[in-house]
């Protein structure tokens, strides 16, 4: 029998896909009645009621804490880095022709690997906004948000997922041949994706006249960023329950954001968007984290290529907990098929939700899915190169 926790989260993602203009009220309506089911007539692994109730938001705060706060510090870092105007300068560093897209997708992939993925899809999309002239295709949206989620699925700094398995004990170079899939599944997707965007609206040849560099916002982006790299870092290097005890990656954006707000005020304007599109990602977090899922299908090959189709409507995160549980997989392919298979659907992943606050229109799963086929190909093909070459290896923590 099918648990009614399930068919809920099912009619609210179907909602999700469908009312696209009204998200955020689907997204909390799934929530509110999937929190009051197990309320009243389930429980929390075991508690119930309320009781259960607040030992669960216990247990979810901290990643909560921490989307909540990323979503909206990048959201205002990537507009210190657009009033900056140094992305209408970046025309004279990019290609003229459909290759300028091309190398500004390669730029997010290998950002990804450095800073978190949301922060390096934002300063994509930011930069697409300028070179573009403000129309950015969909399709081209959707390879912004696959270069982020690909380039960050084998650094253990680059995806909260690859993240979670370095605290759990995970090598770093366990999870780096996920590489070897994204590589490939970059290729795939870019390409079509570039030249697409090139035919929708082609890059700006030169740089607007008269550019003044705004030097002290980059600095501000500069600082933010080291400081998101260095508090991820320092968490993994804590014992694994005062790691996962405080949202340190978020705190030490706002408040380095904060900090710096006398020498350069952010723009506050952004806040109700970033925090309306943040809003929607937690209610879908926490009500997939309330689903009953207690078991994956047994480690293998194809499992582990059907966990990247689910995680792209269900939140990655419970999936690699119970993954870490479960034992026996091979850890770059699961870092991969998580960490890349949320790009196939706007809201499976924070990288994507947080674009789709930049740009409204991406918010429709049909479009999406229509303009961003490459995406959903390239997944495929990227697996399917990193079973042959390398094949399928579980490894040991």
């Amino acid at each position: 029998m099918i648990p009614v926790e399930f068919l809920i989260f099912g009619v609210t993602l179907l909602g999700v896909a469908l009312l696209h203009r009204h998200t955020l009220l689907v997204a909390l309506t799934g929530l509110a009645a999937i929190t009051a089911y197990k309320v009243l007539y389930g429980d929390f692994h075991g508690a119930p009621g309320f009781i259960g109730l607040s030992w669960h938001l216990q247990d979810e705060w901290v990643i909560l804490a921490n989307l909540f706060a990323l979503l909206v510090g990048f959201a205002l870092l990537s507009r210190h880095f657009d009033q900056s105007q140094a992305p209408r300068w970046l025309p004279r560093l990019l290609p003229d022709d459909w290759k300028g897209g091309l190398v500004l997708l390669a730029l997010v992939f290998v950002l990804s690997a450095f800073l978190d993925n949301i922060a390096a899809a934002m300063i994509g999309a930011t930069v697409a906004g300028a070179v573009f002239g403000g129309r950015v295709h969909i399709g081209f949206l959707a390879a912004i948000v696959a270069a982020s989620n690909a380039g960050g699925s084998g650094s253990v700094v680059g995806d909260t997922t690859t993240t979670m398995m370095w605290l759990d004990g995970i090598s770093p170079l366990q999870v780096l041949h996920a590489y070897v899939a994204a590589t490939v599944a970059f290729v795939v997707f870019a390409i079509p994706a570039a030249r697409l965007q090139q035919r929708h609206s082609p890059i700006q040849r030169d740089p607007q006249a008269g550019i003044e560099v705004d030097v002290a916002r980059l600095i501000v982006v500069v600082l933010v960023l080291a400081g998101a790299v260095a508090a991820n870092v320092y968490a993994n290097h804590l014992p694994e329950e005062r790691g996962g005890a405080f949202p340190y990656i978020g705190a030490t954006v706002i408040g380095i954001l904060l900090l710096l707000t006398p020498w350069r005020r952010p723009d506050w304007s952004v806040l109700p968007a970033a925090a309306k599109g943040s809003l929607f990602l937690l209610s879908l977090v926490l009500s997939a984290s309330m689903v009953p899922v207690d078991r994956l299908p047994e480690p293998s090959a194809v499992s582990t290529l059907g966990l990247g189709f689910v995680s792209a409507a269900f939140d990655n995160i419970p999936l690699t907990k119970l993954a870490l549980e479960q034992g026996g997989y091979d850890w770059g392919a699961l870092a991969y098929a998580v960490g890349f298979g949320g790009s196939m659907i706007w809201f499976g992943s924070s990288a994507g939700v947080a674009v789709s606050n930049l740009f409204p229109e991406a918010r429709s799963v049909g479009q999406w899915l229509r303009h961003g086929w490459f995406v959903v190909v390239g997944y495929a093909l990227g697996y399917a190169a990193l079973m042959l070459i390398l094949g399928w290896n579980p490894q040991e923590r």
